[in-house]
């Protein structure tokens, strides 16, 4: 028999809840609702994600060394009682024996009692969280009426970022899908192809300068170490999302798409972790006070998004614990709700 906690929850068994039931979950207008109205919730706390090197013995010389992440977070307010971590493992290498380069766990507990409430598919939270932030930025600062979309990389990522993307925007007629390994890049076509509605066209780019001149927005999700978009190529007006990068030697654009942009970050950590940023910050191409704000500020309408039709906006994301943690607060209470019906 369920019993009453103090904190007004009933305890539940501990629970574990995988990848299907995640998806099943969970909707791209359900999260991001969700995710707005949390930035309203400042009682959150989430410490600077801890990061450590792999070396791995199997690595070759040539491939990066694996990176352990920890990512804490907690709340005792009534709207988010909960203490939650994520342990995420970045091995790149991985790639190439059809391995995901990226795999993470989450631990939910209650944050009055710290009692374990629930483990959760990490991996799962993290590609839901990444896409629905990077849309609901997107919603502030792409364009009213875009029509190509532009998603480099072509991993695990790439398809809930360009749902999440025509979710918001719902006006896009075509969507170019470019990686490194064109059989990569067409397997994604192929895979998605007839399932992002009606209108919408995909299909794989070649030269990444040219599908860049051509888009009204930009999704990059690579572990690339150098620019892969260019902002010479960048067309007045675009919106570029920057979710790959998260140390200061990874990068997805050159300095010239910064310096042409307005630009957001999803949290305050991303001026000391995300490459682009720092590395432009130490060639004196812009400064630190030259970002314009958070995506938390412009959900609480605390800064304005975009200023004109021919502005530049440029989101960049590193991946925030507040935000694992009220994503996993969703599935948790949803998964409850769905089982005592």
């Amino acid at each position: 028999m369920e019993e009453q906690s103090r904190n007004g929850h009933h305890q539940q068994n501990f629970i574990i809840i995988d990848s299907n039931q995640v998806r099943n979950l969970l909707s791209e207008a359900i999260l991001i609702h969700h995710l707005q109205s949390a930035f309203s919730n400042k009682t959150i706390h989430s410490p600077e994600r801890q990061t450590f090197r792999i070396n791995s013995e199997n690595n070759d010389n040539n491939s990066p060394p694996g990176t352990l992440l920890l990512m804490p977070a907690w709340s005792q307010s009534p709207q988010a009682p909960y203490i939650g971590v994520k342990i995420v493992t970045s091995f790149p290498h991985n790639t190439q024996v059809a391995m995901p380069s990226i795999n993470a766990s989450y631990m939910l507990s209650d944050s009055f009692t710290g009692r374990p409430l629930a483990f959760i598919d990490g991996t799962e939270i993290t590609h839901w969280r990444t896409s629905c932030i990077s849309a609901l930025a997107a919603s502030y600062l792409a364009r009213q009426e875009p029509h190509v979309l532009v998603m480099v990389g072509a991993g695990q990522l790439a398809p809930y970022l360009i749902r999440a993307h025509l979710y918001v925007r719902p006006t896009f007629k075509k969507v170019i899908i470019w990686n490194r390994s064109p059989s990569k890049a067409q397997a994604l076509v192929e895979n998605l192809s007839g399932r992002l509605g009606s209108g919408v066209e995909i299909e794989r780019g070649v030269d990444l300068d040219e599908i860049v001149g051509q888009a009204d927005v930009i999704s990059c999700a690579t572990c690339s170490e150098l620019p892969l978009v260019h902002g010479g190529v960048l067309k007045p007006g675009t919106h570029l999302d920057l979710v790959g990068s998260f140390s200061p030697s990874m990068k997805e654009c050159d300095d010239e798409a910064l310096a042409r942009a307005r630009i957001f970050v999803d949290c305050e950590v991303a001026l000391k972790e995300a490459g682009e940023l720092v590395g432009a910050f130490g060639r004196g191409v812009i400064l630190p006070q030259d970002v314009v704000g958070t995506l938390a500020e412009l959900a609480r309408g605390e800064k304005g998004g975009r200023s004109g039709i021919e502005e530049i906006t440029v989101f960049k994301s590193v991946g925030s614990a507040a935000v694992d943690l009220v994503t996993a607060q969703l599935i948790y209470e949803k998964h409850v709700q769905c089982t005592s019906d």
